[in-house]
């Protein structure tokens, strides 16, 4: 097995991805969109944090109407954030894509938020309509393999150090491709409690993280993470090229959080909303049993590899440094 091309979830052939936000003038927050194929994507959702900021959710519940979405947003400012998925669904309606009613189209746009509200200076800035829209223009203007503190992740917060967005990739021997995204805003620590290495490099392919050693025990020693906010939450999406349906979309979400609790720890708890959409372009024929397993045990991994991404690729800042900041020792090649 092998990343793909990028190592990010823009491998699963025909999805865009996109981000924007804003830093500076009491901001520090931003907006992140999957944008699949004009004819949409199959899409499951599952939800495991107790404290969620969602939209449209309950659609994917394989006993409702749409069998498709023609968006996902991932977005900070909390509940209010919510608004960014407005903007999408205009651009999106705009365009003439959404579930064909009487009269034209009505876009479906599933969204998860983090909370990082206050974190620029202002409470109440957060992201918008036109932020959202801001974010599918460029996923449709060029399209995003990155990570780091951008987007959704602008402001996030990974248990005192810099969070943000994170991704990664697989391609299966057989040529199916299963990749994440994920926005790394977690209560708990993404730090193995006995080395301060990055759990989530655990999962690593051959030479992904060759480059990291474990810290020394000095700065492990030294590293006094502050008190955990209030409230937190990691989101994001796993998604592949085979054709499923929306029950088995819901089962690779569900099996992503294997991987989110394996690079986090604690995980799921009272004051983080962890959420994670399971996604299927449907590009390649519906997989056998087995081979359906297969994938779903590397859509656990790939999401622990995206975590660890989105850690290393943070900016530091004042208040939340970066990981190699912090321990500077873990630059290096591994033993």
């Amino acid at each position: 097995m092998k990343p793909g091309p990028t190592n990010s979830l823009i491998d699963v052939a025909g999805l865009r991805v996109g981000h924007a936000h804003r830093v500076g003038g009491g901001y520090r927050t931003g907006t992140t969109v999957v944008v699949p194929p004009p004819e949409g994507m199959v899409a499951g959702v599952d939800v495991r944090g107790a404290a969620p900021g969602t939209r449209e959710t309950e659609l994917l519940d394989p006993r409702n109407l749409v069998e498709r979405v023609h968006a996902v947003v991932l977005t900070g400012g909390s509940a209010y954030g919510l608004d960014a998925a407005t903007g999408v669904m205009g651009r999106l309606a705009d365009a003439g894509i959404g579930f064909p009613v009487a009269g034209g189209v009505v876009p479906i746009v599933p969204a998860a938020v983090i909370f990082d509200l206050g974190r620029g200076g202002s409470f109440r800035a957060v992201p918008d309509a036109a932020l959202g829209a801001a974010a599918y223009d460029a996923a449709l203007e060029a399209s995003s393999a990155d990570s780091g503190s951008i987007g959704a992740g602008a402001g996030a917060l990974a248990g005192g150090l810099a969070g943000g967005i994170g991704t990664a990739s697989a391609v299966l021997p057989g040529g199916v491709t299963v990749a994440a995204l994920v926005v790394v805003n977690p209560h708990g620590s993404v730090l193995d409690p006995r080395s301060g290495r990055l759990a989530g490099t655990r999962y690593g392919l051959p030479g992904e993280f060759d480059h990291l050693s474990e810290p020394s025990a000095e700065d492990y020693a030294a590293w006094a993470p502050p008190q955990a906010g209030s409230f937190n939450t990691t989101i994001g999406v796993v998604a592949t090229d085979v054709s499923l349906s929306k029950a088995q979309c819901g089962k690779l979400a569900g099996v992503a959080h294997d991987g989110l609790a394996r690079a986090i720890r604690p995980a799921h708890t009272m004051v983080d909303g962890d959420t994670i959409f399971g996604l299927a372009t449907c590009a390649l024929a519906a997989p056998e049993r087995e081979a359906f397993q297969d994938v779903l045990a590397v859509a656990a991994d790939v999401f622990a590899r995206a975590v660890a991404h989105a850690v290393l690729a943070a900016t530091g800042r004042e208040d939340a440094p970066a990981y190699l900041e912090v321990f500077p020792s873990a630059q290096g090649e591994i033993a």
